[in-house]
This record gives C-alpha cells, sequence and structure tokens, in this order.
C-alpha cells in the first residue's frame, strides 16, 4: 500500500538563530513549485486530522495510517469498515488496483477534531488507479460513486493567491472556525523529474504570529 508523498510548504525555513523554522519568504522550497507558482493550482482546505489510506487490490480492502506503523484508533476503523466493504470496490473498480487516501477526522482526533463533525470519519482528498494519480473531477466522481465526502475546492489560483487567502484568515468550510490551510495541486496533475507529484501546503500557522 502506496504511503502518501511528502508535500512542501511553499518557502525554505530559517534553521538558526532567532527566526528558526520561520518561513524565509521568496526562498522556494522547491524548484517545481517556483516555476509553476503563477500557473494555476487547485487548492483545497487542509484538514487537521489522521492520514488514512484504503487500498483495494483487486481482491480485498486493507486499511493503513500515513505510515505501516501508523495505528488506527478504533472507532475510526470501524467507520472505514462500514463505508468501504468489499462489495463497493468490486461493484466500482473490478479487478483495478485503487488506493484512497483520505484524512479521518471528528471528535477526539487532533486537538480540534469536534469542530469538524460530531463522530469519527474519513473525508477523501485523493485517489491512485494503478499507477494513475486522478483530476480533482474525477475524486470529486469517486466520492460520489461511494458515498464518500471530498475536500472542499476553496480556490482555483496561483501559489500567492492562496498564501494571501490563508494570511488573511482563511475559515474553514466546516465551521465558524479558521482553516489548517490549504493544499494544491497542478490543475494537470504535473510530476517532477523523479516522478513525485507536484504539490504546496500552505499552513495557517506559519503566515499568523
Amino acid at each position: 500500500m502506496r504511503e502518501y508523498p511528502k508535500i512542501y510548504g511553499p518557502y525554505l525555513r530559517h534553521t538558526e538563530g532567532p527566526n528558526r523554522n520561520k518561513l524565509i519568504e521568496g526562498a522556494w522550497s522547491r524548484p517545481e513549485i517556483g516555476y509553476l507558482a503563477d500557473f494555476q493550482w487547485h487548492f483545497t482546505e487542509k484538514v487537521d486530522g489522521t492520514n488514512i489510506r484504503v487500498h483495494w487490490d483487486g481482491h480485498r480492502v486493507e486499511f493503513g495510517g500515513r505510515t505501516e506503523r501508523a495505528q488506527i484508533r478504533a472507532d475510526l476503523y470501524a467507520e472505514l469498515q462500514r463505508l468501504f466493504p468489499e462489495e463497493l470496490f468490486e461493484q466500482h473498480f473490478g479487478s483495478d488496483v485503487v488506493t484512497l487516501y483520505g484524512e479521518g477526522y471528528g471528535p477526539g482526533i487532533q486537538k480540534g477534531g469536534g469542530n469538524y463533525r460530531a463522530a469519527p470519519g474519513i473525508v477523501l482528498f485523493d485517489v491512485r488507479v494503478g499507477d494513475w494519480w486522478l483530476l480533482r473531477e474525477n475524486v470529486v466522481d469517486v466520492g460520489i460513486n461511494l458515498g464518500v465526502d471530498v475536500v472542499p475546492l476553496t480556490l482555483t489560483g496561483t501559489v500567492a493567491d492562496a498564501i494571501a487567502l490563508v494570511r488573511n484568515g482563511l475559515k474553514s468550510d466546516w465551521g465558524p472556525f479558521t482553516a489548517e490551510g490549504l493544499v494544491g495541486v497542478t490543475k494537470v496533475g504535473l510530476l517532477d523529474r523523479a516522478g513525485n507529484r507536484v504539490m504546496v501546503k500552505i499552513k495557517a500557522a506559519d503566515f499568523h504570529g
């Protein structure tokens, strides 16, 4: 079951001195982000939860956290079993190998989990079918077909647009509280030279205080 790729922030960070760990604005963390910064990206809300993988190997369903060693709390695991029976994958994907990537969220999952919903659940943010990462519209289709929520599209714009939105105090789509941030992917699903997805995360904590 493939782990979800690392997502970089937009800028490098100071490594020492009084500004240690703070962003060096203008110093891009990855050359690909800087090169594509003025193009149009899809930005979705970054949910404060726990990373969940749902893998279908063509025969059976397997659940995992961000890594192989990560543990899934019992109530969330039970909800995953309810949402993703094997028959559902057989019906929609047949023998194709599919991994769903989502965020487990709700009360008891991270400090503000109860702001999102009254019970543990999962919101989908990405899908990989075989060697292909699906585009945003196809991820939404998968969510509809499986009856699972998908992270809302907050902005289609440049990296600077996303930073400005977060810096100004982006409110969550789930309620009257500040969103954790945004996650951006290129509209056409570009990869870097190593075959990794080009993505960027804009965290509210980096631009407030």
